[in-house]
């Protein structure tokens, strides 16, 4: 990320797919005013509201830099104005939190966007609690989704297929059964599939699966059963044993104990990512080719 505070209390190691994090009422408070017509924040240099960092130090940190929220707030804008021309009801929303180059990863972070019956923008999408390895779901409005120290200020997006777009609806519309897939035991590389932990991508993946066949998918190895039917595939992280290590030692929100032991100790990791999600989307003839917004410096 390009700012000094997230270079000042980033990760031991760099691991792909940054933990969602939560910000406080503060934070959603000012993504609220947006969300009702507010052009710009007013004053944003004077929030104090700390960063929630799962992972990482939960002491209180400096508050986002004024540039910081303003251009979060204008990559919201812009973004809803986009998904608003796609004509869309559901869209898939993702978010480029951490450099994940090294990887082969453009993208850290998505969820479920839809458009509200008032008008705004609201996503689902998992988030994991500061310092923890615990995770939960949540509905944000698309200025606290893009307030999340971006390493990049790029949205992308796919847009599903009508029917895939009906379903989703339906289910996103309903607390709880947006949360049946939800496993709380939270990790940044979850085994693609595995149940021990979950990462936030992955519970978006397992609950379109559970959209699209509400009365046969209700768990969530029924779930991975669908996908690797509809030929999902996973990616495939080369990440050695040192880094496990310290990744595992050091972050409360990292376990490789998930993975098959013959994948592990050959360095393959494999794990949700955004990318593999908008590839397969189109792939399976279910959504649309991404698309992308780019907030230029």
């Amino acid at each position: 990320m390009p700012t000094t505070v997230h270079r000042a209390i980033q990760m031991p190691i760099q691991l792909p797919l940054q933990p969602a994090s939560r910000r406080s009422s503060a934070v959603r408070r000012a993504s609220m005013r947006w969300a009702m017509g507010a052009a710009l924040i007013a004053g944003a240099a004077v929030f104090t509201a700390t960063q929630a960092h799962a992972g990482r130090s939960c002491e209180a940190q400096k508050p986002p830099p004024a540039k910081s929220v303003e251009r979060g707030m204008q990559l919201a804008e812009r973004t809803s104005q986009a998904l608003d021309a796609t004509g869309a009801q559901v869209v898939m929303l993702g978010r480029a939190g951490q450099d994940l180059s090294k990887y082969g990863i453009r993208y850290s972070h998505l969820g479920w966007a839809y458009k509200t019956p008032e008008g705004p923008w609201r996503v689902a999408h998992k988030l994991n609690e500061c310092g923890t390895a615990v995770g939960h779901v949540y509905r944000q409005g698309l200025g606290e989704f893009f307030l999340d120290d971006l390493w990049r200020y790029e949205a992308v997006w796919a847009v599903p297929s009508p029917e895939v777009q009906q379903r989703l609806f339906v289910l996103l519309q309903d607390k709880g059964r947006t949360k049946v897939m939800n496993q709380p035991a939270y990790s940044m590389v979850s085994y693609a599939w595995g149940t021990k932990y979950q990462q936030s991508n992955q519970w978006a993946l397992e609950t379109l699966a559970a959209a699209m066949e509400p009365t046969s998918v209700n768990s969530r190895e029924q779930a991975q059963a669908w996908l690797k039917f509809k030929g999902y595939e996973p990616t495939t992280l080369k990440i050695g044993p040192l880094t496990r290590m310290g990744g595992r030692v050091g972050s409360a929100n990292i376990a490789f104990d998930d993975h098959p032991n013959d994948k592990r100790y050959s360095d393959r990791i494999e794990t949700v990512t955004v990318d593999s999600m908008l590839a397969w989307l189109q792939r399976a003839q279910l959504g649309s080719a991404p698309a992308t917004l780019v907030l230029k410096n």
